[in-house]
């Protein structure tokens, strides 16, 4: 009987042990840190501070340890984002758009700038150049140096280079009715150019226009505004098509609650983060298709 006794110990044992090192495996693999990326979206500013306190918010709101880093390029983002290397990620609405055609990404929260979803594409030019509309700039192209931002941009390039080709005076950068076509890779240095009269117009983010003017970076003063598009739905953050339910209402939650302004501030001044999904960005994925744009391969710069 003792005998008996001692080998029921020894199996009850090895049974608690092997559960305990599965159960120590199972939660080394959900503790493996979650990881969000972030874009440049815009050039002005430092970053780095909004971002660590990003990181603190969202590491003391979820369940596992969250990394934040700043990526250098969209491109960057939407491959780590389609080969599921991060979490979530914050990218422009273009980039998504084809991150969403190529591996089922999904958009889930933006911002809210001055209580509103949206923002907008401006082509901005010098107050001293001869014209005050999109339509009269347009009647002097040939003697227009024209400036976009980066490839991957939505308000930068997509959206003003699919209205400036409608209007039958864009195709590409060395097909167009323009004294010459350039991208600057940044809207500020879009912002820049129109200023300093190097171009003659170009195309820029509203937000990011409206916070360069605010600190003092632009002169709205020497710029006007000859042209607006439609409401753009803002920026996404969007996670990889794997990602599972619990998972993404908890990036929900810990985004919703922020109010801190060091972390609202560098995604575009924003007031408030909210949800929201792939509708939202139905409109740009179709300009993107309508401009052959809805692949890596066509903003690759």
């Amino acid at each position: 009987m003792r005998k008996w006794t001692m080998v029921l110990v020894a199996t009850s044992f090895l049974l608690l042990t092997a559960c305990g090192e599965s159960n120590e495996e199972e939660q080394g693999e959900s503790s493996d840190p979650l990881e969000v990326a972030v874009i440049p979206a815009q050039s002005s500013g430092e970053m780095s501070d909004g971002l660590n306190a990003l990181e603190t918010s969202l590491n003391e709101s979820m369940d596992q340890e969250v990394n934040v880093d700043h990526y250098p390029s969209y491109n960057a983002v939407v491959e780590a984002l389609n080969f599921e290397r991060i979490d979530l990620a914050y990218l422009g609405p273009l980039t998504y758009v084809i991150a969403n055609e190529e591996s089922g990404a999904e958009a889930i929260l933006t911002q809210e700038v001055g209580g509103e979803p949206f923002y907008y594409s401006y082509i901005i030019s010098h107050v001293d150049q001869p014209w005050d509309s999109l339509d009269e700039m347009l009647e002097q192209s040939e003697e227009v140096d024209f400036a976009f931002g980066s490839v991957s941009s939505t308000s930068g390039s997509l959206i003003p280079g699919l209205e400036l080709r409608d209007r039958g005076v864009f195709e590409s950068e060395q097909e167009n009715e323009f004294a010459s076509v350039r991208y600057t890779g940044s809207h500020d240095v879009t912002a820049n150019a129109v200023q300093t009269q190097d171009v003659q117009a170009g195309a820029i983010d509203s937000a990011i226009y409206n916070e360069l003017v605010e600190d003092g970076t632009i002169d709205d003063s020497q710029i006007k505004k000859i042209w607006e598009s439609d409401q753009l739905y803002q920026y996404p953050w969007a996670v990889p098509q794997s990602m599972d339910d619990d998972t993404k209402q908890q990036f929900q939650d810990a985004f919703t609650k922020i109010e801190d302004e060091e972390i609202l501030e560098i995604f575009g001044g924003a007031s408030a983060f909210v949800e929201t999904d792939h509708s939202n960005y139905e409109s740009i994925a179709q300009a993107a298709e309508d401009f052959g744009m809805l692949n890596m391969e066509s903003i690759e710069e």
